[in-house]
């Protein structure tokens, strides 16, 4: 699991890497650059996440398609899986186009609502750009090969500090577009990501024998409904943990831009530290679908217990740092010391979350390579949305029609509150789900699903 998780795990720091770029540069840019990028990348973040999920549907198929040796079936599940991308990744852009409206309604500061919209609208264009390049990420990494994907992460990242650098300061005579320049860079960066992961996998020999660009292939719809039946509940619950996050920058937008930035700021470094159970979870996927492939069901469910495992000593690790150093991270971001303050509060909270989030992302993962999405689905929509976003509500916004509320809005950090209670319940669910479905495939015969 490790030697196919590492280079998942480079790959996925790097990508996020780009984020903690954009906002480090705008955090040092001004304040209200930080805010307009923060406002700019909650719609980003929601929409990217959820199209990530809805795509992650080529993963456990192929993974089970590999496992079995059918590597026939193979290119043609990704030639429809990329028509599905395509499809998805339009729709996305019209929903980022339409939701940088809302930011006209919203009590800002006439720049940052300017900056916020010229975000959205400039990074809309590389939606469904991503949409193809997660599909062709799921299937390199279901056949084993993930080292492109860290090489190619890793020349993207440089990439982005490039171009960051000389638009959001306006270096070497480019234009000095303070925020906006990190929207061009998102943009710069994932369109190279596309074309340089193509151009590897047409020269590659590890792809020739299930290279699915080989001849033009139109929509069948049957099988891209059977795609969509099994990654929309993925995407669904993407979206519902990635939307509490990122509505939580929109709701506190009227406490002003300390608050914004600080909790944009700890959401980008919590987002760093995510990637490795995230990074564990896609391989476990693979593993578990390869398994499950081979007829193994208890290999299968001793791999899935194993991910938990690991990824429970790493929440451990990464809390006790997170705790420890939360002022030294803070300051990385910006130099305002309000800004650094809050900051740093909102990471001890975040650290206190580490053992619930590992978990609930790795076994989330491991479910779906049963194929199983969506109860993961059912149990993230009530933990979240049911649960702890309308907490947040009551203890950030503190609305005056509450009987029971706090005395005094908490803002982002009463959000970040009900978020530790939110993850925690996803996690419990999400174990106690993963045990049924592996008990349940022991006792099932192979054919079954």
């Amino acid at each position: 699991m490790w030697l196919l998780a590492w280079p998942i795990l480079v790959g996925q720091l790097a990508n996020v890497g780009m984020a903690v770029v954009d906002v480090a540069m705008a955090g040092h840019a001004s304040r209200q650059d930080l805010a307009g990028v923060s406002l700019g990348v909650s719609i980003w973040n929601m929409l990217m996440i959820t199209l990530m999920g809805v795509v992650m549907s080529v993963n456990p198929m192929v993974a089970h398609q590999v496992g079995a040796g059918d590597l026939r079936g193979v290119p043609q599940v990704v030639r429809q899986a990329l028509w599905k991308a395509l499809g998805v990744g339009l729709i996305a852009l019209l929903l980022a186009n339409t939701s940088a409206l809302l930011f006209d309604h919203m009590l800002l500061e006439p720049y940052v609502r300017d900056l916020a919209k010229g975000f959205v609208l400039t990074t809309s264009l590389a939606l469904p750009l991503f949409a193809c390049y997660r599909v062709l990420y799921g299937y390199s990494t279901s056949i084993n090969q993930t080292k492109p994907l860290m090489v190619i992460a890793l020349l993207s990242l440089g990439l982005n500090v490039i171009v960051n650098s000389l638009l959001v300061f306006g270096k070497l005579g480019f234009p000095r577009l303070g925020g906006l320049g990190c929207a061009w860079a998102t943009l710069a960066t994932v369109s190279f990501n596309l074309l340089a992961l193509l151009w590897w996998m047409h020269r590659a020999p590890a792809y020739r024998a299930t290279w699915p660009l080989g001849h033009f292939e139109p929509p069948h719809w049957a099988q891209i409904k059977g795609l969509l039946k099994l990654g929309l509940p993925i995407g669904l619950t993407y979206f519902a943990e990635s939307s509490a996050f990122s509505l939580i920058a929109l709701l506190i937008a009227e406490f002003g831009s300390t608050q914004m930035a600080a909790h944009q700021i700890a959401l980008n470094f919590t987002s760093l530290v995510f990637m490795v159970p995230l990074s564990l979870g896609l391989a476990l996927l693979t593993r578990v679908g390869q398994s499950l492939g081979a007829g193994d069901a208890t290999l299968a469910r001793y791999q899935a217990w194993v991910g938990v495992a690991v990824g429970l000593v790493f929440a451990t690790l990464s809390a006790t740092l997170i705790a420890l150093f939360a002022t030294t991270i803070a300051s990385a971001y910006t130099s305002d010391t309000a800004v650094i303050a809050l900051t740093a509060q909102l990471l001890l909270l975040a650290a206190v979350f580490q053992l619930s989030d590992a978990t609930q992302v790795i076994t989330s993962c491991a479910i779906r390579g049963y194929k199983v999405t969506r109860s993961p689905m059912v149990i993230h929509l009530t933990a979240f949305w049911g649960f702890a976003l309308p907490l947040g509500y009551t203890l950030g916004i503190a609305p005056h029609w509450l009987p029971f509320k706090p005395a005094q809005p908490m803002a982002a950090q009463g959000f970040w509150i009900a978020l530790i209670l939110g993850l925690t319940l996803a996690a419990l669910g999400l174990v106690l789900l993963l045990r049924q479905v592996a008990r349940s495939r022991l006792v099932m015969p192979p054919h079954s699903k």
